[in-house]
């Protein structure tokens, strides 16, 4: 069997500060075959519209770049890195931030988990086994991951401990029978609904929890706690609801044609456009 070809993929918005060292660090695993004789192949960024110096950081490096012309959302990038690697035929995609949250020390573990071959989608967890190198994560964050990663195992029956982490590996064949239009940081909950509908294997592994700048904004109304839970919540629940006849009977508990409302664009390209008080 042919060894799998992987690429990593970074979104990054206005990280001048980060992206140089972490880039610098990112190649030293290219071409490295792990325990398996696995590597990563090649290295892709997408620079979401950044308006500082990381272009020209980037320009830099022995990396492959898609350059948004303007800021269009994590989600934007995470649907560009997926048209990627397919359209390369990659077998596997590994995204990982570029804030130094992600310890590009971890890609190996990464790698280890593809070349098992026991799973399509390999997700990073910061809660899955605690030490004492990890950080404080801000309070707020973590009780809207708790919050929102309950209601997925309730509702899914996913053995999830981190609904949010951007550390993840994703069989590109199976990735590809999902579809995706969320452009914001509420991504996920689009993508985890589509993942049981479509009988992905998930399984998690441990990552270092790290904050290095607790204060980091979301941008616009999802700085609110509130608000960004709201947010998650309409996403995910207008997924399961689409998704109905494909996911178990407990997705759709409590929930109603309220929470598929349509009045709230899903192609705002502003958190602000949505008017989440109009549906009845």
């Amino acid at each position: 069997m042919a060894r799998p070809r992987i690429l990593l993929a970074i979104p990054v918005y206005n990280e001048e500060k980060y992206v140089s060292k972490v880039l610098s660090e990112v190649r030293g695993y290219v071409a490295r075959p792990c325990q398996a004789a696995c590597m990563l192949d090649s290295v892709l960024v997408v620079d979401d519209g950044s308006t500082d110096a990381t272009p020209m950081e980037l320009a830099k490096h022995r990396v492959e770049v898609i350059r948004h012309a303007e800021n269009r959302g994590y989600g934007r990038s995470m649907q560009d890195m997926f048209r990627w690697a397919s359209f390369d035929r990659f077998d596997w995609l590994i995204t990982m931030d570029c804030d130094e949250q992600h310890e590009p020390a971890a890609l190996p573990s990464f790698v280890e988990a593809i070349c098992a071959d026991d799973a399509d989608v390999i997700s990073g967890s910061r809660y899955l086994r605690n030490t004492p190198l990890d950080d404080l994560p801000p309070g707020d964050r973590r009780r809207i991951n708790a919050t929102i990663t309950d209601d997925l195992r309730t509702r899914l029956g996913l053995d999830l401990t981190d609904s949010f982490c951007g550390f993840k590996a994703y069989r590109v064949s199976a990735c590809e029978r999902l579809s995706f239009d969320i452009d914001g940081y509420d991504f996920p909950m689009q993508f985890w609904p589509q993942a049981v509908a479509n009988g992905l294997r998930v399984r998690e592994i441990p990552v270092r929890l790290i904050y290095n700048d607790p204060n980091r904004s979301f941008g616009g109304p999802l700085d609110d706690p509130t608000h960004r839970l709201l947010t998650y919540r309409k996403t995910m629940h207008r997924e399961i609801l689409r998704l109905r006849d494909r996911l178990p009977a407990t997705a759709t508990a409590g929930l109603s044609m309220r929470d598929a409302c349509c009045c709230c664009s899903r192609h705002a390209d502003d958190e602000r456009e949505r008017d989440w008080t109009t549906c009845e």
